[in-house]
């Protein structure tokens, strides 16, 4: 062992003295704690004063999401609620045509598959799966019931498709004006019923009929709906073409579907040439709109839905 000297004050002299393991065990602890609370202070004060280019990155990054954060909390509740009403107009639309309700068609991801199995037993697995599996069978079950129904509805003797086709060829959803509802009136800027769909066009553009039926009025007039036709169809149906600038079909007649009634016109209280149609059944007026599915592309649709809903001003 090194020896080293210390100072004795009593017998006023040096004496030597010699280092223990324990002792020299001792300072490089001693030491190496030091030397690292040295290391830890000297990287705390760097890391306050210097950032390193993936802080930086982080930083920026995290700054960019606690901006868009709000704006995207914002879409997504929008999304929700396009979807609730998209859900809620093919609820109607299913209700108008078919008379009955929509297929309670529930999503399957309510049933979770992402539980955790790691620490379940084997028997805890096989009776949730057996669980899930009773789930999914009873609301298969129960969609398959919907469905026969529908079939039934459909293939009975009774059942009368209503008016399903455009009243316009080529008709896109840039010439969707006012659906059914309280729309503001271009002549009276106040808002009045509206109880048709109102198909921009040129004048002059044919317009043909959307179900075989038989026209039960013709009317030629200069005022309220201008030259008019009304069909009756099967089923109850009842459509209407208003602000013809002619008519080519009589009063009785007996039509097929596609059969040309007149063209586009101006006649009639109209702020625009545009055809004015009519869907009733048994006296109540449906929405038109509803009745192009079968007709139009789904983005071409969705899309005439959205126009004809946001548009707040009929053009008659």
């Amino acid at each position: 062992m090194a020896s080293q000297y210390v100072y004795d004050d009593k017998q006023v002299r040096f004496k030597k003295t010699q280092r223990t393991i324990s002792g020299v065990l001792f300072a490089v602890l001693k030491y190496t704690v030091l030397s690292l609370a040295l290391a830890v202070l000297y990287y705390s004060v760097f890391a306050l004063l210097f950032n390193t280019d993936t802080e930086r990155r982080l930083k920026q990054e995290n700054r960019l999401y606690e901006k868009i954060y709000p704006e995207m909390e914002k879409k997504e509740r929008l999304l929700s609620d396009v979807v609730t009403g998209l859900q809620m107009r093919d609820d109607e639309i299913y209700n108008e045509v078919f008379h009955m309700s929509a297929p309670n068609v529930e999503r399957l991801s309510s049933v979770s598959f992402l539980e955790d199995t790691k620490l379940m037993h084997d028997d805890d697995i096989a009776e949730m799966t057996s669980a899930k599996v009773s789930v999914l069978e009873t609301r298969a079950s129960r969609v398959e019931d919907n469905f026969r129904r529908v079939f039934e509805r459909i293939s009975g003797e009774d059942f009368v498709m209503p008016p399903m086709d455009l009243p316009i060829n080529d008709f896109t959803y840039a010439q969707a004006g006012a659906t059914v509802g309280h729309k503001i009136s271009p002549f009276y800027k106040v808002k009045v019923e509206h109880r048709g769909f109102d198909l921009i066009a040129h004048s002059g553009t044919p317009v043909y009929s959307t179900a075989s039926g038989v026209v039960t009025d013709v009317v030629r007039s200069a005022k309220g709906p201008g030259n008019m036709v009304e069909i009756q169809h099967g089923g109850g149906y009842v459509t209407r073409y208003a602000h013809l600038q002619d008519i080519t079909v009589a009063k009785g007649r007996q039509i097929e579907k596609g059969t040309l009634l007149g063209h586009v016109g101006m006649t009639g209280m109209t702020f625009a040439p545009h055809l004015h149609y009519e869907v009733s059944r048994d006296g109540e007026y449906l929405n038109p709109v509803n009745y192009f599915l079968g007709a139009v592309s789904p983005y071409e649709y969705s899309a005439i839905l959205v126009m004809s809903i946001s548009t707040g001003q009929s053009m008659d």
